[in-house]
């Protein structure tokens, strides 16, 4: 065991696959000198770590032009003929520029060619919500492509998750969008130094509880569980659930949590209508109403554009106090002590 950054273990998990095999291929912008292509944000030196492109060669990790349009074709064709691309789009937002190679390639050639061709190709990027980027680079895009058939979608909230669910990923025939959200790269803990997987759509209890269920998703969980910290030293026990993934998603576990509870919260940094939270909503309406003692509650940015002025964005997103106030307000105790 390790103690890793949310960053490093990106870096560790990209190292362990290139290593492993030849065909994985690390692709995209600057990607020769980034971060995430030299020390693997582990802290070590240079040289220490090792640099990509010394280690694997100019063939195996290669810069590409700024057309992510260009990018993403071209990784979707050598995913059908043979390698297993690792593309780093950096901002998420930058994804959309490339919406018809997703959407009427990626997602659909494997079912277009019969099954004749898979897709083994991961897309990650950055989610910078929260950094005071303005509106053009703060989105949360996974709700849009939870919409298109076709793509796995995964959104690690820790370090250790972010190694395992992105060596699955990897490993995938399908194509998967890792949403990484940037406020989590500096988080560290302890991580496995050896290869492990995390299977895709299997969530994981975080905490523990019998009064309420949280679900979270992304940079939501570390306030959630801040929450729940909180909440549990007033005698409140809070059950919080992160899915991982969210195509494929954890049904089952999102269920049996909420059974248990009653009571459901979901906590999500993107935007309210059609979002993931509505899904998760939607989905335990369905198959958990007669469980259900309260209302159902999504915590989630507002339908707006992401203010560049620090102080209103800092109000955007769900945080541990509003939350920890939801459940208060739930469970009939909005006087007890923030």
């Amino acid at each position: 065991m390790s103690i890793m950054t949310y960053l490093g273990a990106i870096g560790a998990a990209q190292r362990e696959a290139l290593t492993a095999d030849e065909r994985v291929v690390l692709i995209g912008e600057d990607v020769e000198a980034n971060v995430y292509g030299t020390t693997g944000g582990t802290g070590k030196s240079r040289a220490a770590e090792g640099d990509f492109l010394q280690t694997f060669g100019r063939n195996r990790i290669r810069n590409t032009p700024i057309s992510e349009e260009s990018i993403v074709g071209a990784a979707a064709g050598a995913a059908m003929t043979g390698l297993r691309p690792i593309v780093d789009l950096s901002y998420s937002s930058f994804l959309y520029m490339a919406m018809d190679q997703f959407v009427n390639q990626v997602a659909k050639n494997r079912y277009m060619f019969g099954g004749q061709a898979s897709m083994p190709v991961v897309f990650r990027s950055a989610m910078f919500y929260g950094l005071n980027t303005g509106a053009h680079h703060s989105d949360r895009p996974y709700p849009m492509f939870m919409n298109v058939p076709g793509l796995k979608i995964i959104a690690p909230a820790s370090p250790s998750d972010a190694k395992g669910l992105l060596r699955s990923a990897i490993d995938s025939d399908d194509p998967v969008l890792s949403f990484e959200a940037c406020p989590l790269w500096g988080m560290k803990e302890e991580v496995q130094d050896d290869e492990y997987f995390i299977p895709l759509g299997v969530g994981r209890t975080l905490r523990e509880g019998s009064d309420v269920t949280i679900v979270a998703i992304s940079g939501g969980v570390i306030e959630a569980t801040a929450a729940a910290d909180a909440l549990a030293a007033e005698g409140v026990t809070a059950e919080v659930f992160d899915p991982r993934t969210l195509v494929p998603l954890d049904v089952d576990g999102i269920i049996k949590a909420v059974e248990k509870t009653g009571r459901l919260v979901i906590v999500d940094p993107a935007h309210r209508t059609c979002g993931a939270a509505a899904e998760v909503s939607a989905l335990v309406a369905e198959h958990a109403f007669s469980s259900l003692k309260a209302p159902i509650v999504r915590l989630t940015a507002p339908d707006m554009q992401i203010p560049f002025s620090p102080a209103l964005e800092k109000q955007m997103y769900p945080k541990r106090d509003g939350i920890a106030a939801a459940v208060r307000t739930m469970l009939g105790l909005a006087g007890a002590a923030a």
